[in-house]
């Protein structure tokens, strides 16, 4: 009780799966690196704790990253970090598996190997030690971690990291303890990487490619579930002990997304577009309620609106909630006729407030960023919800995107001042009493990712980010109605270096570790000046991952493939360059190289 929220610690929720330990069994212990009110929310580790809960041979059990009160109440009293199911320390089980879902969170990955009594480089570990292994968006440039982890899931898990247990499992049947030919045998599975198998070569201050060793792959391709119909879903989840950030019961619509924003890594690492049909949400749905307790359902998409079979899933949803007093939550919809009636039909709560990322506050920009909306699109859907009842308006932007002047800076203020004065004048239009608005302007800073057609691109620099940020602070600071919130420039700028980095980040990440830096995506733990001062120590600057690179230059992450072409994102680069919009996949096919998965929309 000398720690803050203990709930995070004790295990014991409804639905957690408690197996024997028995000496055949394959044990794993999924490990969220942040705490537990973040982990819980993730869908990932639901249907991996299922997936790898299904055979009877294999348990998965659970941990996270304890706040630092805990960390320091472990240390003191020299007690391992453990599994919440069995208390198990980390270094008993066979696989500790990550997932990583944003970079800043690499040094809670050692935090929790440290604590669990797990060597924190894969080179350091013996037979006896847990193969430490990753999956997640961020693995698809996890040379920054390579050498931390034994082995790389690249793409989606269900499939492969059963491939993956049942290989342990035939070691472990036949007494084999050969490290070393594991991971080679390993490295043969599609889908994942072994960055022991890989050494890194540089030119000056530059990676120039990888030598790769016999056997291993010359590209590891990325994984994915043709039918997500047929794959196990989690419809009796672990039900957390305390309030998490998303505190509802979850139904994942499809995966992928037809728009092909080209800032967006996810709308580039999840194609092709596969959708689950409308019959199977809603049985899944009312399962998950009934097992729950939960009366509120989430969607989950990259874009609920663009799901085919919204309405008749969401009637068909409704139609049993509603004597429940359940409801459904409604993410990343195009406002709409259609969606307004949907949110009322929906809610149990009206009238909370509505999101819109527009992204860019010119059309010019937009259409360098391939968004697919105009200032006509986003106004007439505002005027529609304003005089449906709706006050409350939230507008997300970013900040640096490639080829933004301060004009385009300007335009973020100028669209959000129209809105201000759209609100007013629907009400007069109306005849009705309004109230103020609330419009809330959120920015954060564009990041080139990998496997985007801006994976090439410079990123601002930090005093270029604060310029900008303060001259739309200046441009709305008189607008009462308008509150603007910033992302912190210095945590972004050094998730810029993570994202694009490269296997000489290893000890800087290391040191950064051993010095104390832990959550760093929280902002009151990161430590600027710190992290810059290791850099230095090993010759490295900002420059050299955040200044760009030529589109003929051999880049840290060539050895994934995610089934886009380099050639696509060349082409769609040069149509940012040229302001030139691409149709979204359902208009037309862009020719990508997704289809090379003969599944989803490719296919349909």
């Amino acid at each position: 009780m000398s720690v803050e929220s203990p709930g995070r610690y004790v295990g014991g929720e409804k639905n957690q799966i408690v197996k024997p330990i028995t000496d055949g069994m394959v044990r794993t212990v999924f490990c969220f690196p942040d705490i537990y009110e973040i982990g819980m929310s993730n869908l990932a580790l639901q249907i991996l704790y299922k997936v790898l809960n299904g055979p009877e041979w294999s348990s998965c059990e659970r941990a996270f990253s304890p706040w630092p009160d805990m960390d320091a109440k472990l240390r003191v009293n020299n007690i391992p970090l453990y599994s919440l199911e069995t208390k198990s320390p980390l270094n008993e089980f066979d696989v500790a598996a990550f997932s990583l879902g944003y970079e800043m969170c690499f040094t809670n990955v050692l935090q929790m190997l440290d604590l669990g009594g797990i060597p924190l480089l894969s080179k350091d570990r013996s037979e006896e030690d847990p193969l430490v292994v990753a999956g997640g968006p961020v693995t698809c440039n996890i040379e920054p971690m390579a050498d931390f982890f034994d082995a790389v899931f690249i793409g989606e898990g269900e499939e492969v990291d059963l491939e993956f247990t049942e290989l342990i499992k035939k070691y472990k049947d036949e007494g084999k303890k050969d490290r070393k030919a594991l991971l080679r045998d390993i490295a043969k599975i599609e889908g994942i990487y072994v960055p022991s198998l890989y050494t890194p070569k540089f030119e000056g201050r530059r990676f120039a490619g990888f030598d790769i060793e016999e056997g291993a792959p010359v590209s590891v391709k990325k994984r994915i579930i043709k039918d997500l119909d047929s794959v196990e879903y989690p419809t009796r989840p672990v039900v957390p002990n305390n309030n998490v950030v998303h505190d509802r019961a979850y139904l994942e619509l499809f995966r992928g997304c037809i728009r092909g924003c080209r800032f967006c890594q996810a709308g580039f690492l999840y194609r092709p577009v596969r959708e689950k049909s409308a019959k199977t949400l809603c049985e899944q749905g009312i399962e998950i309620m009934k097992n729950t307790g939960y009366d509120d359902l989430g969607m989950l998409s990259l874009s609920t609106s663009d799901y085919t079979g919204l309405p008749e899933l969401t009637d068909g949803l409704l139609e049993d909630f509603k004597p429940k007093h359940q409801s459904l939550s409604l993410p990343s919809l195009r406002i709409d006729n259609f969606a307004l009636e949907l949110m009322e039909k929906a809610s149990q709560t009206r009238k909370s407030g509505l999101t819109f990322a527009p992204e860019a506050g010119t059309q010019r920009l937009r259409d360098v960023i391939n968004k697919g909306i105009n200032e006509e699109n986003i106004m007439s859907a505002l005027k529609l919800a304003f005089a449906g009842g709706w006050s409350t308006v939230k507008l997300y932007f970013m900040l640096g995107l490639p080829t933004e002047t301060m004009e385009d800076v300007e335009g973020i203020a100028d669209l959000a001042i129209k809105i201000e004065k759209l609100y007013f004048d629907t009400m007069r239009e109306l005849g009705g009493k309004s109230r103020k608005p609330e419009i809330t302007v959120s920015t954060s800073m564009f990041i080139p990712k990998p496997f985007t057609p801006f994976q090439w691109e410079e990123q601002n620099t930090r005093e270029e980010f604060l310029e900008k940020q303060s001259h739309l602070r200046n441009l709305l600071k008189k607008h009462r109605n308008i509150r603007y919130i910033w992302h912190d420039v210095e945590t972004s700028c050094f998730e810029g270096i993570l994202a694009r980095g490269d296997r000489r980040l290893c000890p800087v990440i290391l040191d950064g570790y051993k010095e104390g830096n832990i959550f760093a995506a929280w902002d009151q733990f990161y430590k600027d000046e710190n992290w810059q001062a290791i850099l230095a120590r090993y010759d490295l600057k900002w420059e050299d991952f955040t200044k760009g690179w030529s589109t003929e230059d051999a880049l840290p992450w060539d050895v994934i493939d995610v089934g886009v072409t380099k050639a696509f994102l060349k082409r769609e680069r040069a149509k940012a360059y040229a302001e030139t919009i691409t149709e979204n996949c359902r208009s037309k096919c862009a020719g990508c190289g997704a289809a090379c998965y003969k599944a989803g929309i490719c296919y349909e």
